[in-house]
């Protein structure tokens, strides 16, 4: 895949490539990832689990999160969750056995129309329907 693909990106890459102290070599891969894309595609789905992972775990101030929030609109493309993308979940959860969660991440990520979905939580090297595959950059 080359770097100037659009690509669509799963929570925890967003989440190594913010904090660098439990993992760096994870850290530096995904900075590198998202350095690499000059159009990346995230869920709205997405921006919520980062959002609580960083009031969460990393203490993260509204304020923060506001301007978090600004940042992702600004730079990136943010998929809202709709009615096509719920129901093309329910069906990639039965042929493909995902998870609620990571089906509303597929849904959303085959809706852009991109080649890859970045993920170290789902099946590395996973087809979806010939249009779709997840890689774990780690």
């Amino acid at each position: 895949m080359g770097a100037r693909e659009p690509c669509f990106l799963d929570t925890n890459i967003w989440l190594y490539a913010f904090e660098a102290e439990s993992a760096p070599e994870k850290t530096e891969i995904a900075q590198r990832v998202i350095r690499e894309h000059r159009q990346i595609f995230v869920s709205s789905q997405v921006l919520n689990e980062i959002c609580v992972n960083l009031l969460r775990k990393f203490n993260a101030t509204e304020r923060d999160i506001r301007a978090l929030i600004d940042s992702f609109y600004a730079r990136y493309d943010v998929i809202p969750l709709d009615r096509t993308s719920l129901l093309s979940a329910s069906e990639l959860r039965s042929a493909y056995a995902l998870s609620y969660w990571d089906s509303l991440i597929v849904a959303s990520a085959l809706s852009t129309g991109v080649a890859t979905l970045f993920s170290e939580d789902m099946q590395n090297g996973l087809s979806i329907d010939g249009r779709l595959t997840i890689v774990s950059p780690f």
